[in-house]
């Protein structure tokens, strides 16, 4: 995980370790509006069937097209960040391989 000290330093992201706690938490809801929905819906259908089981249908189907989002929107900010750290690499091998073939400035002499 991390430790409180990373809250206050900006050394590393916090991100992408709550992004998961985000996502289950999203999960958890959608699941949670799913069945009330389907509460709900079933108590339409002692009214009127069809709009119950219209309402029955979409509810379910709510329910698992927010854990999709959910997941999708999850791993669109960790693909963020992990390009962020595949430039970081990459300008670390730039800095290094221009420390190795530079030319190292002569001075003037003053003859």
């Amino acid at each position: 995980m991390f430790g409180t000290g990373d809250l206050f330093q900006w050394e590393r992201f916090v991100t992408p370790t709550v992004i998961k706690v985000f996502y289950w938490l999203a999960v958890v809801i959608s699941v949670l509006l799913g069945i009330a929905g389907v509460v709900t819906a079933l108590g339409t259908m002692a009214f009127n069937p069809f709009v119950g089981m219209i309402f029955l249908i979409a509810s379910v189907l709510g329910a698992f097209m927010g854990v999709i989002v959910s997941r999708i929107l999850a791993e669109f900010v960790l693909i963020v960040f992990r390009i962020n750290e595949h430039l970081g690499a990459i300008r670390n091998q730039g800095a290094g391989l221009r420390a190795q073939w530079a030319v190292p400035e002569v001075e003037p002499t003053d003859h």
